[in-house]
């Protein structure tokens, strides 16, 4: 079971770092968020 949620988590991760890693400068500025904190916005969606 805990196998099955980290994959789960890490897949998620992976997902929402490669949508925000689409995104502009301009785009995440509007979002509040810098490309330097991608993994970290990634990492607490994941949970």
């Amino acid at each position: 079971m805990r196998i099955a949620n980290a994959i789960r988590a890490y897949r998620s991760f992976r997902q929402t770092s490669n949508e925000l890693n689409r995104l502009s400068n301009r785009e995440l500025a509007d979002l509040g968020i810098d490309r330097a904190d991608i993994a970290t916005v990634a990492r607490q969606a994941a949970r």
